[in-house]
């Protein structure tokens, strides 16, 4: 087969090599994971507002994960054989020709699940990765890990285009055909490393999540401007700057609580950063629904929202629940440390109930900087 279309080879890179750091290049990629994400999270924003969150909620889930997806796809491969040559720059240029058609329809895609020429934008990312994935199997080390991704990255990509033009968008065989193709998108990491597993490199990738961590919390930071820019102008409005600023305070908890004092991703094991690499999407997904509901708690303070406070709150509860929860379980829970290591999935359930209460903003902001001071332990011993 590579006989056949031969490509420039892409050698492994050493995963224990100093001062590994982003490239300008995956720096570059990650703008699209920005517009992309704002997208949809604009959506959502608009749909909490009008009361109908958990109607579109399905829809921000199905973009979200397939913007994801994208993202991690190219980040692990990155880690492993980026060896930043022309043939690799093009072909990562192509993958970010396809996305940014992806998520220029993101918006159009939300709204109708009209998938059209999303499917094209995905169509060109997948081949542009699956080549990237068969110049990597020129390594005889790894050949048979490349080859499994490449074709396994195909044969997904064959269930979309079906998907496209079988199922009508919305129906049921519309989400059960998207479930069966998103469990194959996700079972061809498993396969293909169980040949071999890639060369990633550990301080690498905890700097490409943290990233792309920060990458979703400015979603959050959009918000907030919103509540401060209501301050201007001669109708100012105050009240939704008083909200703003709670909002600075989670987020700033939030940026504290996952930059702590101990690493993320502790082995380069295969079963911890499987774990590590799939559930930290919980993470980035539910700092991204925090933006949403911030922005629609400016909304509604402002007095320009159909929905109910107390379902608001049930939102801002639940993904900060999910975000603290997903913490713990990708990096608290992998070390000892004793009492401070019940903080997230503690105050993970603290939060929930403070959404059943329908607490304020404000609240929330106190019980974050909770959550904080007893996770932190550089918060009760300042230097």
């Amino acid at each position: 087969m590579r006989k056949l279309i031969p490509l420039p080879p892409l050698a492994a890179r050493d995963p224990n090599e100093h001062h590994r750091a982003a490239t300008q290049l995956e720096l570059f990629f990650d703008l699209i994971s920005v517009i992309a994400i704002g997208a949809i999270t604009a959506n959502l924003h608009h749909a909490i507002s009008e009361g109908h969150g958990l109607q579109a909620f399905p829809r921000f889930a199905f973009l979200f994960l397939a913007i994801w997806w994208a993202w991690m796809n190219f980040t692990w491969f990155a880690s492993a054989f980026d060896h930043d040559g022309p043939v690799f720059r093009i072909l990562v240029m192509v993958i970010m020709l396809g996305e940014l058609i992806f998520a220029g329809g993101a918006r159009y895609i939300f709204e109708t699940l009209d998938m059209s020429f999303g499917v094209l934008g995905w169509c060109i990312m997948r081949v542009g990765m699956a080549l990237l994935w068969y110049c990597a199997s020129s390594n005889p080390e790894y050949e048979r890990t490349a080859l499994r991704y490449a074709g396994g990255i195909m044969l997904a990509q064959f269930g979309w285009v079906a998907l496209y033009f079988l199922a009508p968008p919305g129906t049921g065989l519309f989400i059960g055909m998207a479930a069966v193709i998103w469990a194959l998108e996700f079972s061809v990491p498993v396969y293909a490393e169980s040949a071999k597993l890639t060369p990633f490199h550990r301080h690498h990738m905890i700097e490409r999540y943290g990233l792309l961590t920060i990458i979703s919390l400015g979603e959050v930071m959009v918000s907030i401007c919103l509540g401060f820019g209501m301050m201007f102008g001669p109708e100012a409005e105050f009240a939704p700057a008083v909200t703003s600023v709670a909002a600075v305070f989670i987020t700033f908890a939030l940026f504290w609580l996952y930059f702590a004092e101990v690493d993320h991703l502790k082995s380069s094991t295969f079963s911890t950063a499987f774990s590590w690499g799939y559930v930290h999407v919980l993470i980035f997904g539910g700092i991204a629904v925090i933006g949403a509901v911030v922005a629609a708690q400016m909304d509604l303070v402002a007095g320009e929202s159909k929905a109910a406070p107390d379902d608001v709150a049930w939102w801002l509860a639940a993904s900060l629940a999910v975000v603290m929860a997903a913490l713990w379980f990708v990096r608290d829970r992998h070390y000892a440390l004793g009492i401070r290591g019940w903080a997230l999935p503690v105050m993970s359930v603290v939060v929930l109930i403070g959404g059943a209460l329908g607490l304020s903003t404000v609240a929330f902001a106190v019980l974050m900087w909770i959550a904080l001071l007893w996770r932190v332990p550089q918060m009760t011993r300042f230097r």
